[in-house]
């Protein structure tokens, strides 16, 4: 099938009164669509490359329908947009482009600016759907955010998931809204000056209501993964399985107006192919934006630390990409366990790696992995790289979910934010962090097999064992461990939380503020480390204004020189200030002597662009 960037043609869409029909079943002998509350079969005819096609003016907008093929049961539509009684039942015919968008005079912001907050749409409001989000937007505008990225939403088992389960890429989880309820946040945002960043998964889907096996090959057993058997995008069929996933990157961008997609895991995508499918999706989304003028970013989660995914010219062409060494640099250096994969990094000295190479392992020998791993990114701009102190994953994949200030403390964890958002790359922040919600971020689904929750179950308890945790942990088949994952937003009428709140508005706008931080630029950027004192000074520089960041990991009263400079430091943030919920700052003794209390950090600003 010959893509068009300006329409999607799979699945049902409609030209005025006429609903076109396109479906891929390649191995069917007759396709039938049932219009399933009137019986009434519609034949569809053979085309070419297995595709079977119709038209006709008796299914409109909101009707159901499902497809037959050689007389067996009735099967959802592969390319469904509505899936309204769940991952089993039939789907509804949808008229996405009648949406009345209200954001025609929308940009989308340059990537450099983008500062992240990750969030999960069942659990970040009481609502848990969309409209719950909308109601919060003002909250995370004045915080600073600039972009919304949305954990998955496309139709999954159940009503509580995290998302990475779905089973049809192309409908939006009914529970969370719908379609029309993604797009109407998605005007929302944008009229409140947020990108949208939505997380899609095209290496694998969920087991349960998954019937793409029933229409064709989109899988192969040539790669295994760790959900199974790989899509299938390089064996016998798989042009249109990757034109299947193609339309779906396009739906977004077009029909949605999403600014951004953050790919998961692309490094379980499995593609011998002369021509990658992230490069294809590459080529199609920049004829998309010469087509509308529109600008949109691909994103990716990659564990290969390999340029070619983030290179333009000799690689795939993402835009940016997640680096979890920072992360996990980062946690070590703050006396967390070095258990699993924690175990290779060494904290201080890899923290301050991560801050000038971006990868930690970049050609050097992996003791976890038994290996040499990466390769070096030092050609690449701080823009194309992605750090958090805590994300679903690892908030989530641990067995309680604890977050960073359940796990180091508030102090620690404050000293944590501003080590990610004074860094020379883009800051992701996670739902709650920025008033230190005590409530975790746990794993849940909402399967009806009773096998397979039992082997979801067995699954987690394989993956704790590697971080040698101890205990049960939560069913994640119960309400009570997706209740208890939702944000506490009660917490913001407390001091201390409210102060928590108020210290990541001030970091934000420092970040914003001074063109030193603003840019990310790796080339202009010092590093002093003492690994006795587990102390690391930052220093950024744009032109006349420099910015000095003392980061105190130790649990000890610290005196620390300030790099030479010529003009005076001037103090413009100390994070054990009272004024966020701190102990109290000490004053600094003698000029170009930091005195930072424990588990703290003070920025300061060169006096000569005070």
């Amino acid at each position: 099938m010959k893509i068009a960037v300006d329409r999607r043609r799979l699945g049902v869409t409609f030209e005025g009164t006429k609903a076109e029909i396109l479906v891929w079943a390649p191995q069917a002998k007759n396709v039938r669509l049932l219009l399933t509350e009137e019986e009434l079969y519609i034949d569809l005819s053979q085309a070419a490359r297995g595709y079977w096609q119709g038209s006709t003016e008796d299914l409109r907008p909101g009707m159901l329908y499902r497809f037959v093929i050689d007389d067996n049961d009735p099967l959802p539509d592969p390319a469904s947009l509505s899936q309204p009684s769940g991952v089993h039942g039939a789907s509804r015919a949808l008229d996405v482009s009648r949406f009345a968008w209200a954001e025609a005079d929308w940009e989308n912001p340059p990537l450099e600016d983008y500062i992240f907050y990750e969030l999960h749409t069942g659990t970040f409001s009481a609502e848990g759907d969309f409209d719950g989000i909308e109601k919060k937007l003002k909250h995370l505008t004045n915080l600073g955010i600039t972009a919304v990225e949305i954990m998955p939403v496309a139709q999954f088992p159940g009503d509580r998931n995290w998302g990475y389960d779905g089973v049809f890429p192309f409908a939006v989880q009914s529970s969370y809204g719908g379609a029309e309820g993604l797009q109407k946040l998605v005007d929302a945002c944008h009229r409140e000056g947020l990108a949208v960043v939505l997380d899609v998964v095209y290496n694998h889907l969920g087991p349960e209501g998954n019937y793409l096996t029933q229409y064709g090959p989109y899988f192969t057993d040539k790669y295994r993964t760790p959900w199974g058997a790989a899509v299938n995008f390089d064996d016998a069929g798989s042009d249109e399985v990757r034109s299947y996933f193609i339309e779906n990157v396009l739906m977004w961008f077009r029909d949605f107006h999403i600014d951004a997609l953050r790919l998961d895991a692309v490094h379980a995508i499995k593609d011998f192919s002369p021509k990658h499918l992230l490069r294809e999706i590459k080529e199609h989304v920049n004829a998309l934006m010469q087509l509308t003028g529109k600008r949109h970013y691909l994103i990716i989660e990659c564990d290969l630390n390999d340029t070619r995914f983030i290179s333009e010219k000799k690689g795939y062409g993402m835009d940016a990409q997640w680096i979890d060494e920072f992360h996990h640099a980062l946690r070590v250096t703050c006396g967390n366990e070095r258990k699993g994969y924690y175990a290779d990094f060494e904290g201080l000295p890899h923290l301050a790696k991560a801050y000038k190479d971006a990868y930690v392992y970049d050609g050097i020998y992996s003791h976890h992995r038994q290996r040499t791993f990466g390769t070096k990114a030092l050609s690449h701009p701080g823009k194309q790289f992605i750090v958090f102190s805590q994300n679903h994953d690892q908030v989530g994949n641990r067995m309680l979910g604890e977050r960073a200030s359940q796990l180091a403390g508030i102090e620690l964890a404050k000293v944590k934010a501003a080590a990610v958002l004074m860094a020379p790359y883009l800051p992701l922040l996670f739902m709650g962090e920025e008033w230190a919600d005590t409530h975790p971020f746990l794993y849940f689904a909402d399967h009806s097999d009773e096998q397979l929750i039992e082997a979801v179950k067995e699954g987690r308890r394989s993956e704790f064992a590697a971080f040698h945790s101890e205990g049960t942990p939560p069913d994640p088949f119960a309400v009570e461990t997706f209740e208890q994952s939702k944000l506490q937003w009660n917490l913001l009428r407390q001091h201390r939380h409210r102060s928590i709140y108020a210290y990541y508005i001030a970091l934000i706008a420092l970040r914003k503020a001074e063109p030193a931080l603003r840019t990310p630029d790796r080339k202009n950027l010092k590093l002093h480390s003492d690994t006795d004192k587990n102390i690391l000074i930052l220093q950024r520089w744009s032109g006349e204004n420099h910015i000095c960041c003392v980061m105190n990991f130790s649990k000890s009263v610290r005196q620390e020189a300030l790099p030479a400079t010529a003009g005076l430091w001037e103090k413009v943030l100390d994070s054990s200030d009272v004024t966020w919920a701190g102990p109290g700052a000490h004053s600094d003794g003698k000029p170009g002597v930091a005195t930072l209390n424990p588990e703290s950090v003070i920025i300061y600003k060169s006096k000569d662009d005070v």
